[in-house]
């Protein structure tokens, strides 16, 4: 199978005119369960290896963004796909809401601050981009962060949207002008399937602990949210900042397909292993012998 780095159902390099209802969320790119899971098995070796040689070279980093409706399977793919990998250069961050000394910086501050260094990764469960979703979907959470000529709903114009957008696109060539690789996935999970998740965590007692009343609200407003999330695609997809529409409604294929274009973004880098001097491989010669004569 090709990569699905370029998958026309999943990859989103120019987001003109996004719509939602037409990506599958049960879509498999042809593949069935068990070769998925044996494909992610192997995957995961490659994308370990690449990691390790990301982090030998020390000239690139990885931002990877995770955005979802509740019971999509944020955590459950990040831990599937990230597990095992090198945790020193690769850390894993999750923003929920804003304390009050964050409120006291602009809303990229906060995230800004855990980016990666050269030859790391970074994961992002949630982002930035809470902040034209959730806020588009409640607009009087803007309040709270006492933003100069916001002093009432009224002030939220479309404007003020739109003037995010191209923060946010403009934050984003700046990190991959300085060498971050940038992918962002939204996490495609139907209605009916989020709806089976939720009665799952009511009825078993084992994910009693993963269900909050106030996701049922949330839900309530599920146009809202897809609605924001297609403007939300639409205006910041780029070539070097793609975000990538994934199936969700079978977590084997999206924890697949995030893992197969994570690969095929870094194989784009040719990585190799640093190259050693002759000077290097002299002192490499010189420290065998050293060490085999004691």
């Amino acid at each position: 199978m090709e990569s699905l780095i370029n998958d026309k159902e999943i990859a989103v390099f120019d987001g003109q005119g996004v719509d939602l209802g037409n990506h599958q969320t049960s879509y498999t790119a042809g593949l069935d369960k068990e070769t998925g899971k044996t494909k992610l098995k192997r995957d995961k070796k490659r994308l370990h290896e690449l990691q390790r040689m990301m982090y030998a070279n020390d000239s690139h980093s990885v931002l990877l963004i995770f955005q979802a409706m509740d019971a999509a399977g944020k955590d459950s793919t990040i831990r599937k796909v990230f597990a095992g990998m090198f945790p020193q250069a690769c850390k894993v961050h999750s923003f929920k809401s804003p304390t009050k000394h964050e409120l006291d910086h602009d809303y990229l501050w906060r995230s800004s601050l855990v980016l990666p260094e050269r030859g790391c990764v970074s994961i992002f469960n949630r982002s930035y981009y809470e902040e034209v979703l959730v806020t588009r979907v409640h607009p009087e959470y803007i309040l709270g962060q006492r933003i100069p000529g916001i002093d009432g709903l009224e002030d939220i114009s479309d404007s003020f949207w739109q003037n995010r957008f191209k923060s946010i696109r403009d934050h984003e060539e700046h990190l991959a002008e300085n060498g971050t690789i940038i992918l962002k996935f939204f996490l495609n999970v139907s209605k009916e399937e989020q709806k089976a998740r939720f009665l799952s965590r009511i009825t078993e007692q084992k994910k009693n602990w993963k269900f909050n009343i106030s996701d049922l609200r949330e839900r309530a407003r599920w146009d809202d949210y897809m609605h924001a999330y297609q403007e939300a695609i639409s205006a910041t997809a780029a070539q070097h900042a793609p975000w990538f529409i994934i199936p969700a409604d079978n977590k084997w294929f999206m924890q697949s397909a995030v893992c197969d274009i994570i690969i095929g973004a870094l194989e784009k880098l040719d990585l190799k292993y640093p190259e050693v001097s002759a000077e290097d491989q002299a002192n490499l010669r010189l420290g065998y012998d050293q060490l085999m004569t004691e």
